[in-house]
């Protein structure tokens, strides 16, 4: 009879456990929304440790923050192009400044420019894309530099063969090299991600072959030389922006004739899957590099698109809500492209998406006729927080 009567205390026992366990696990997560600092050192007095699995950085809600931007938008001239600086416009409203995302359930530490100068010390970032990568790239070296003047910075651009060619608006790519700390801050235009070479390289009108299996020669020449790579391709994958460009698509060091992919949108898929291939392919020999392919920045047009008065004119954050519940991404070419390598996936898409009222719009220096620039974004603004994303992950 006191055995039975001790097995049943003893079972009662572990339910009462599981119980508290599970009413901590609760309060932890609650806690965790609120206050993740304040949680992390009660976990941390408790020893205990939520699931890895449960991080996912791309899942949780923009929430006010007056600490925010890490730069003025009035400075950084040193780094920041004068079309994205909105504080230099006729805007008038900067609340969409004030805002940082809060993932569910993983820590990430406030941003603070020395230290990660000093985590970032003898390595090199780089960033390969379109002009959504150069807004990234930007806000990274506005976010390292505090915004402020910094002659001690070097422009070490030549080390990797980009200088402005004769006649251009601007060169291929910029790169700079904090001193004290040997940090080095890269972008190089790829908009496809797919290798360009000039049919007739004699010829400044020449056709030029995209190389859709092939990623770009800057890519393959210098992947040795980084330590950390973001990836970006999306808006320039239309029709349009090929003729413009006159790319025409090549597969197996010849045009193509597959059918397929005369749809530009398996074209698109199918390179972003080749580059992610080949860059897994080549992890193994390069162990200290961090890869990551970020997701596309979504426009906001509406009513119509760029070239038919879209607008973007919304200046309330967050009007369509400022959660992001869903673990999937929606960028399913990338993620699909990432699953099963060691390329990380940089997931902004959904979290973008919720701040329509942080782009360009209307605005510019030099107002003109009338286009609104619902694609790129205000600085500082969104793409900070990709960074900041980026940065927890490394």
């Amino acid at each position: 009879m006191m055995k039975g009567c001790n097995f049943n205390i003893l079972k009662g026992t572990h339910v009462s456990i599981a119980l508290l366990t599970l009413g901590f696990v609760t309060v932890m997560l609650w806690a965790w929304e609120k206050n993740p600092f304040l949680a992390t050192l009660l976990l941390a007095q408790q020893n205990f440790r939520l699931p890895s699995s449960d991080c996912n950085y791309a899942k949780g809600r923009w929430v006010a923050d007056s600490r925010r931007p890490f730069y003025s938008g009035f400075g950084c001239k040193q780094w920041l192009s004068g079309m994205w600086a909105c504080r230099l416009t006729q805007r008038t409203d900067f609340s969409f400044e004030g805002y940082r995302w809060q993932p569910k359930y993983c820590k990430m530490a406030e941003f603070e420019r020395f230290s990660f100068l000093r985590r970032m010390q003898d390595k090199t970032i780089a960033f390969i894309g379109d002009s959504l990568g150069r807004q990234q790239f930007q806000s990274m070296m506005c976010m390292a530099s505090g915004g402020e003047e910094s002659p001690e910075v070097e422009d070490v651009a030549r080390e990797y063969g980009l200088v402005k060619p004769r006649g251009a608006k601007r060169p291929d790519g910029w790169v700079y090299r904090f001193p004290n700390t040997n940090t080095t801050i890269l972008y190089y235009w790829s908009a496809s991600l797919s290798d360009l070479v000039p049919i007739n390289s004699t010829d400044r009108a020449s056709d030029v072959a995209m190389h859709l299996d092939r990623p770009p020669a800057f890519l393959r020449r210098f992947l040795h030389r980084f330590d950390v790579l973001v990836l970006n391709t999306g808006h320039h994958w239309n029709r349009g922006k090929l003729t413009a460009n006159r790319w025409v698509m090549h597969v197996n060091g010849k045009p193509n004739d597959n059918k397929e992919l005369e749809d530009v949108r398996n074209a698109k898929n199918f390179t972003v899957h080749n580059v992610v291939r080949w860059l897994d392919s080549q992890l193994p020999s390069h162990p200290r590099l961090k890869t990551f392919f970020r997701t596309i920045s979504p426009r906001h047009f509406h009513d119509g698109d760029w070239n038919t008065g879209g607008t973007c004119n919304n200046t309330v954050p967050l009007t369509g809500g400022s959660e992001v519940l869903q673990d999937e991404s929606i960028d399913r070419v990338v993620e699909s492209a990432v699953r099963g390598t060691k390329v990380k996936i940089l997931d902004i898409t959904a979290i973008s998406q919720l701040r329509d009222e942080a782009h360009m719009s209307g605005y510019s220096i030099r107002p003109t006729q009338g286009i609104n620039d619902c694609l790129h974004w205000c600085l500082p603004g969104v793409p900070d927080t990709w960074n900041e994303l980026l940065i927890a992950q490394i």
